[in-house]
């Protein structure tokens, strides 16, 4: 009666390390991570959208010029995207049974994910640098 008798493990899984979904717990702390990150970046956001209210585009344009203000803008909007990403993967992996329309789903997610954060990262280069 050696350990295979009392784990449900295959030999594989064990060398690896691995669970069944491979990548569950990768995932689970990297969405905390994010979420973590989230949290002050989001006051930062918020702080910001407060302090430019009412601004016009000169004010708002010249605010973001700033290094210190457009790198943690950036930051947000990556880890809010990576986020969003690996949250809406999950509940698509969670709730969509059959493998055509998941795989799909999958893939509209990751490239609407990466067209948002490319669209919001090219905007604020572009304000930032004055281009």
């Amino acid at each position: 009666m050696g350990q295979s008798q009392s784990s449900m493990r295959t030999p594989l899984g064990r060398v690896r390390g691995l669970g069944s979904a491979k990548s569950g717990t990768e995932h689970f702390w990297l969405q905390r991570l994010t979420a973590v990150a989230n949290l002050p970046l989001s006051l930062f956001v918020i702080g910001l959208i407060i302090s430019t209210a009412g601004s016009n585009f000169a004010a708002v344009k010249a605010t973001l010029g700033s290094p210190l203000v457009a790198i943690p803008l950036l930051l947000f909007v990556i880890s809010a995207a990576w986020h969003m990403r690996i949250g809406m993967q999950v509940i698509i992996e969670d709730y969509v049974p059959a493998e055509g329309p998941k795989v799909a789903l999958l893939l509209a997610n990751t490239f609407f994910t990466f067209a948002v954060g490319i669209g919001c990262v090219f905007a604020i280069l572009k304000i930032s640098f004055g281009v």
